[in-house]
């Protein structure tokens, strides 16, 4: 045989490969395949592993650690999809990546299912994580399992106390009674970021209740500045998490007033406002419902304290539907005076139903004439309406006592306003926060819709706060050496009497440290958002009993280079990770501010219109998606249907078509792959056919496409659709052969062996089981997942021809086919030329060409 016929795909070899499509092995059985590759992958625990020290650039990889359910859906198989595809791009690049997993495993899910089973929390908590576990192996997931942490576990919330023991140090954590969310249906108490429109985060159809009972708060307000400007620095973060943090701080500059109670002159309401500018034009103040004083004022009056728990109801409902700022505005006038300790005027006391509580200081001074709320609310009960702010280009000679609408801006001057008159705004602002304070009863300042963080709660599954309380020493931290104060098991749970841990008098009774008296334990629990805001730290050092981890290890790991996540977790977890690597960088433990580089938060998967969760009963197991289409299959459709950052509307039929995309990718490698022939590893010759050039310019096009998207934008299904693309052109290539009337067309081994190794490599990031034993049908040795990632030529790339449409006033036309890099003029006169546009252009006049370089030209006439 020639040699040529030695190194090129004939039409022989051809026709007796495809013969081949009929055989047992060129079926893919995806079963034997997966179940081989995942036992191997099993029995090498340092396959995923992060290398300890390394000259390698380092890669923090990291999905949200998931709560242990018991089972996978696929809308967590979408999110742990995205990060392995990454992980795996990633060492294939030549990084040390740390891609860990662990379990967010307190919480009230476990407790409730205690009651509803009677199975204690702790096994149903850890036979699930062993489900879930051996889901996640399943579907080929690169996790290094020799860091995984569960929260639930001594080893783990024992550092969660020490921690609250060094914020208790330090003022940051303390208890105080106060009025705080209580969720009926879950039994305890949410903080702040849990009320979702007046409602529990869990439970959409359960609206909070206010209660005032002793909690513990972590003073989160303390790096609330901190917290609120180091959003301008994460520029990895999506915009729309930043806004949210930002609303949620909610950062105002303005003024406290306090305000004397008539009769009462010790007795203050302390207002904040931020345009005190206005306070000449102040006809009254507003409490919310629920402020302190309003209880004074109800005292022995049925009729008032009537009124107000109908505006504390209509509160409610309100929140209820979402907007409090689209209530009809109700009050109810109490009969008392303040004092305006500007003007010394008296105004009424109202109580309203859209003042809150939750924001400044559950008081206002309402200036109707400047504020739109304040004006609907005078004009309902005929309040009056006192200008005392006028445009800048107003004469203050000519106005009026009461205007059509409010003013507004701070693009005005003082009116009625006592010395203050002829001030601007700003100005005014300045000097009256100056005058509040040089006189006692006020200052300037910044107020922050962030609250506190209560941390208290009433329920058994989680992490026992290390408190106690002796009748002679009063609170008394529990000593570090005493660490972890153990959750106990085989307690009672109910739904009453409190937190059940006070049932437990072994757990309840012990000694204090200080007196060696009696004295008690907390019983309330650890919010588990507190397990979340630091775990991913322990991975990076996950067993040390020492300490929660190792500052050199965290100085080597971190920030993380990428955080993937749903949006959901905006408010809560992210806010509080932030503000827990704030405050161990305050103890020394870390020397960065920021926790995340970068952040991408993943669209939800949906089903039957709806997000896939059980309690919607549209879930999709992934257990019967791997049974029936491989683990394969159920990844590379969670990516291919829709681009990560989008909502993906899950369809049976899509993963069948991926199931068969796999079984084509698979005969093709049967039928081509000869690793044994002697040019399978030589260099690609030159002077390809038009066929091979063609393919080999797909090839280079379908790494670069690839490779951008991993580098910019993450659109994974367009890096499978172009993987996708090349498949087809090699099938077309082979039916282009088997019909080729000569050798000449054929296309050289070396050339195929390059085009298959390469196929495998783009694969591997997305279909792992089918891409190693790909791998290994071509003979490669060494582990796929450091095999370096292709390169693209982009001189193999570029197209020696491409395609331009061709419009005639912008309706498209025709289509001419010209060199790549043709100039403007040859590209016009080929336009010309052609025969559609000829006759679309008949007889009109020519009064413009353009040509937009390799995208279209466009004739305009008339």
């Amino acid at each position: 045989m020639p040699q040529e016929e030695n190194t090129t795909v004939t039409r022989a070899e051809t026709h007796s490969a495809r013969a081949a499509d009929s055989r047992d092995d060129a079926r893919y059985d995806v079963q034997r395949v997966e179940k081989k590759w995942s036992e191997r992958w099993q029995q090498d625990p340092s396959l995923y592993a992060a290398e300890p020290h390394s000259t390698k650039p380092k890669y923090y990889l990291l999905e949200m650690l998931p709560y242990p359910s018991g089972a996978l859906h696929m809308g967590h198989v979408r999110n742990y999809a995205i990060g392995d595809a990454l992980a795996r791009y990633t060492w294939m690049n030549g990084y040390n990546v740390l891609h860990p997993m662990g379990w967010d495993s307190f919480g009230l899910p476990a407790e409730n299912a205690a009651i509803q089973n009677n199975t204690p929390p702790r096994e149903w908590t850890l036979r699930n994580i062993a489900s879930m576990k051996s889901q996640m192996k399943r579907l080929g997931f690169a996790y290094d399992w020799a860091r995984e942490v569960t929260t639930c576990l001594p080893d783990y919330y024992r550092w969660n106390q020490w921690f609250f023991l060094k914020l208790y140090e330090r003022g940051l954590a303390y208890r105080k009674k106060s009025k705080v969310n209580w969720c009926p249906k879950c039994c305890t108490v949410l903080a702040n970021e849990q009320v979702i429109d007046g409602r529990c985060w869990r439970h959409e159809d359960t609206v909070v209740e206010q209660r005032e009972l002793e909690q513990w708060f972590l003073r989160t307000t303390h790096y609330a500045e901190e917290l609120l400007r180091g959003l301008d620095r994460l520029e990895g973060w999506p915009e729309k998490v930043r806004t949210m943090q930002r609303n949620w701080i909610g950062r105002s500059e303005g003024t406290l007033v306090d305000f004397k109670l008539e009769g009462a002159p010790d007795s203050l309401i302390t207002v904040f406002t931020t345009r005190v500018d206005t306070i000449y034009g102040a006809t009254s103040v507003q409490l919310a419902p629920e402020h302190p004083l309003v209880s004074q004022f109800t005292d022995k009056n049925d009729l008032l304290r009537g009124d107000v728990n109908r505006l504390i109801a209509e509160q409610r409902t309100a929140k209820e539907v979402g907007d409090i700022g689209e209530i009809e505005k109700h009050g109810v006038n109490t009969g008392r005076y303040a004092l305006n300790p500007y003007s010394g005027e008296k105004l009424p006391i109202w109580i309203a139903n859209y003042i809150l509580m939750d924001y400044g200081t559950g008081a206002i001074m309402s200036v109707p004439a400047h504020d739109e709320r304040d004006y609907e609310f005078a004009k309902k009960y005929k309040l009056p309406i006192r200008l005392v702010i006028v445009p800048n280009a107003s004469d203050p000679d000519e106005t009026v006592a009461e205007p059509a609408v409010p003013f507004t801006t701070l693009d005005g001057t003082l009116v009625n306003s006592g010395s203050f008159n002829g001030l601007d705004c700003k100005t005014a602002i300045t000097k009256m926060s100056e005058y509040a304070e040089k006189h006692g009863f006020g200052k300037a300042t910044v107020t922050y819709r962030l609250k506190d963080w209560g941390i208290s709660r009433q329920r058994y599954w989680g992490t026992p706060i290390p408190m106690l309380y002796c009748e002679k020493d009063g609170i008394v931290p529990v000593p570090e050496k005493d660490l972890p104060v153990i959750l106990p098991e085989n307690v009672e749970i109910t739904l009453t009497g409190g937190s059940p841990l006070g049932r437990v008098p072994e757990f309840v009774n012990t000694t204090c440290p200080k007196c060696g008296g009696p004295a008690r334990r907390e019983t309330d629990t650890m919010d588990t958002f507190v397990d979340s805001s630091w775990y991913f730290y322990r991975y990076t050092d996950a067993r040390n009993d020492q300490a929660p981890f190792d500052a050199k290890t965290v100085a080597y790991w971190f920030p993380i280079d990428q955080y993937i996540g749903g949006v959901e977790h905006a408010i809560l977890h992210l806010i509080y990770s932030r503000f827990w690597t704030k405050f161990m960088r305050d103890l020394r433990m870390v020397s960065h501010d920021e926790p995340i580089e970068r952040l991408f938060t993943q669209g939800m998967v949906i089903k039957n219109g709806a997000k896939m969760s059980k309690s919607l009963g549209n879930v999709v197991s992934p257990d019967e998606m791997v049974a029936h289409y491989g683990a394969d299959a159920a990844r590379l459709y969670s990516l291919f249907a829709a681009p990560p950052d989008r909502d993906l509307d899950w369809q049976d039929s899509g993963i069948e078509g991926i199931h068969r995309f796999l079984g084509r990718v698979y005969r093709f490698f049967v039928r081509n792959a000869r690793p044994d022939h002697p040019a399978w590893r030589k260099p690609v010759p030159a002077g390809l056919s038009p066929e091979a050039r063609s393919i080999q310019r797909k090839l280079h096009q379908t790494i670069k496409r690839v490779t951008d998207d991993f580098q910019g934008r993450w659109h994974f299904n367009t890096c499978i659709a172009a993987i996708m693309e090349l498949v087809n052109a090699l099938y077309l290539l082979e039916d282009h052969v088997a019909r080729a009337p000569s050798p000449a067309e054929a296309v050289p081994t070396q050339l195929l062996a390059e085009v298959q190794r390469t196929l495998v490599l783009l694969l591997a990031p997305f279909a792992p089981y089918l891409a190693h034993e790909l791998w290994e049908m071509l003979g490669e040795q060494g582990s796929l997942l450091r095999a370096p990632w292709p390169k693209y030529d982009p001189a193999l790339a570029k197209e020696e021809e491409i395609e331009i449409p061709v419009q005639v006033n912008g309706k498209l036309r025709g289509r001419i086919v010209v060199p790549a890099d043709a100039a403007d003029d040859f590209v016009l006169e080929s336009a010309l030329a052609d025969g559609k546009l000829k006759a679309a252009i008949a007889g009109k006049q020519i009064v413009k060409k353009i040509v937009v370089p390799g995208k279209l030209v466009n004739i305009v006439v008339r």
